[in-house]
Order: C-alpha cells, then structure tokens, then sequence
C-alpha cells in the first residue's frame, strides 16, 4: 500500500513537473551590443544626431547674438525698429524651437533614423529569439534589460478572448 501511494505521488509529482510552463529570460541590450551591425547603426545615428545638434546650437548662437545686440542698442531705437527687432528674434526663436522639435522631438527625425538604422538589427534578434523559442518549446521569453518584458509567448497560453467572453464582449 506505501509503495503505490508513494509510485502514485511520485507519477503525480514528474507528470506535473513535465507539463510545467517552460520560460527563458534573455538580456537584449547585451545581445545588440555584441553584434557588430547594432555598433555602426548606433554610431551612425550618433554622428547624425552630432550633426543635427551643431545646426540648432549655430542657430541658437545667431539668436543669442541678436538678442544681445538688441539689449544694447535698445536704448537707441525708435519704438518702431524696437517692434521690429522683438518680431524678427521672435521669429528666429520659434524657427529654433521647432527645428528643435523637428529633429529630436517625438516622433521626429532621428526617431525616424532609429528606426530606419536599428530597428532592422532589433528585428532580426527578435526573430532568432523567437526561433529558439519554439524549437526548445518555451512558452515565453523574458526580456530582462528594460525590466522584465515578454518578448515572446506562446500564443495558446493567451487567454485574452477567454476574458472577454467572460465579460460579454464578442
């Protein structure tokens, strides 16, 4: 009688541990810096974002320029030219901001750059990763640079539409 309740525990015990989940973490930073691809994308975009940077700090320094000349000669102006100098600092400095916003804000052009230059390396370690991951049959895959992110899943183990059916959504 012990034996078979303990074949029975043990049966229950291996069955149990071989229909466990299976997860792998991997470390993407480290991975994209040790490819030789993802270092000259990434010293590209940082040559072109040097550049972009030098063009909004020569324009920042011609505004300043004016500016300061203005202070200075201020006192010398009619009220018209006053008016006029405000306007055309004015509009150099909204032409600075939004150069400024056009290259390094949201969605702007070096976002573009990134995604033109590395996206493509990203992309092909997502693929190797996801390769891996269904020929050692993990059910999904962390990521473990940016916090833990899944970066793969098996997609039976996605009970999203078991949710809405649960919550009457069709």
């Amino acid at each position: 009688m012990k034996k078979s309740v303990l074949f029975t525990g043990l049966f229950l015990l291996f069955a149990l541990a071989g229909s466990a989940q299976r997860y792998a973490i991997v470390d993407t930073r480290y991975i994209l810096e040790k490819l030789p691809e993802y270092a000259t994308a990434q010293k590209k975009l940082d040559a072109t974002s040097e550049q972009w940077q030098k063009e909004i700090d020569s324009k920042q320094a011609t505004l300043d320029k004016m500016y300061k000349d203005y202070e200075s000669e201020q006192v010398m102006l009619t009220d018209e030219l006053k008016k006029k100098r405000e306007d055309e600092i004015f509009i150099r400095e909204k032409e600075v901001r939004e150069l400024q916003r056009q290259r390094f804000g949201f969605e702007g052009d070096l976002f573009k750059k990134r995604q033109e230059l590395v996206k493509p390396v990203q992309d092909k370690v997502y693929n190797a990763i996801q390769k891996i991951a269904v020929a050692r049959s993990y059910d999904f895959i962390l990521d473990k640079s940016e916090g833990i992110t899944v970066i793969f899943a098996d997609p039976k183990l996605d009970k999203s539409e078991d949710v809405l059916k649960e919550l009457g959504v069709k």
